[in-house]
């Protein structure tokens, strides 16, 4: 039987290539049992039609998760005009059906453009987002289909059409976290007056972690997974750095603040030890550094 690979006290970040089908939390359960480790998160939802990166964190990291939500997107995915469904893409109702074949490149160009930059979106009726403590998709299958949902800002730094071959129209989508693409997918149809739903998603990036360096989740086996853990400060690599001596490393870690003798400018940092250990995240106040969320060794 091959020897089971031990991971670190940390843990680490977990890149994963979401497969078809299946829900964020279906992979977090499966990476449970493939790792044998009860502490596994996730970073950003994909809906069971979405496939592509989804990060997760494991052990101690999950500590870090946070860090890697709100990082930009980039997404292809492929509409369906003519159609709108109550969920805004294919696993829901046919709700409405209306001409789309006299539809011209042109016009669909010129209809891609007001959703370019800074927009105010509004959410899908099923999403997670809540309502007086309850999630909308949860509303939704009460039967309240009138529950307000204010509509939020998000920019779309990039909207590209790859391909129309009527009825299905394949974008490029380089947008803000929080961008909810069966919005803009059933936005665009009401913009051309046809109606249109998601029939794909495929997620290509969050921030700069990308599908080509994705995982498919039947590689992961408990044999291989820890070769495919990158190291915890992955998860917070956009951050500076900050290297501290010996002496500051075991003040911060012990939650003394220590003296800010470096140039940095931004709040967060996160912290390293003579060693190159991480010791986690500090945050600047008034000329000194504080613990914000540290990993001291586990004996």
């Amino acid at each position: 039987m091959p020897k089971r690979i031990v991971m670190n006290d940390l843990g680490g970040v977990l890149c994963v290539d979401k497969p078809l089908g299946i829900t964020s939390h279906d992979v977090v359960n499966r990476i449970r049992r493939t790792a044998s480790l009860r502490r596994v998160g996730h970073a950003g939802t994909l809906d069971p039609l979405a496939t592509g990166v989804l990060l997760l964190c494991l052990g101690r990291s999950t500590r870090l998760i946070e860090y890697l939500v709100g990082h930009d997107k980039v997404y292809e995915t492929t509409v369906r005009l003519g159609q709108t469904t109550s969920t805004y893409d294919a696993e829901g109702e046919v709700v409405a059906e209306r001409p789309f074949r006299h539809l011209t490149l042109n016009q669909i160009q010129d209809a891609l453009e007001p959703f370019r930059g800074d927009i105010q979106q509004q959410p899908p009726l099923y999403s997670a987002i809540k309502q007086g403590g309850q999630p909308l998709y949860k509303l939704a299958r009460q039967g309240k289909a009138d529950v307000e949902r204010p509509f939020r800002p998000v920019t779309i730094h990039e909207l590209t059409l790859l391909k129309w071959d009527p009825p299905h129209l394949s974008l490029r989508v380089h947008c803000s976290s929080g961008t909810y693409i069966r919005s803009l997918g059933h936005d665009l149809g009401e913009a051309l007056r046809c109606g249109g739903h998601l029939t794909a998603l495929r997620r290509l990036a969050v921030g700069d972690f990308t599908v080509e360096t994705a995982v498919p989740l039947t590689t992961l086996s408990p044999e291989n997974i820890a070769h495919y853990l990158l190291p915890p400060d992955t998860a917070v690599r956009h951050l500076p750095r900050v290297d501290l001596l010996e002496t500051a490393a075991a003040d911060i870690l012990q939650g003394k603040p220590i003296p800010q003798t470096d140039s940095i400018s931004t709040e967060l940092a996160r912290a390293y030890g003579p060693d190159n250990q991480f010791l986690g995240i500090i945050t600047a106040s008034d000329g000194q550094w504080l613990s914000r969320k540290m990993f001291p060794a586990v004996p």
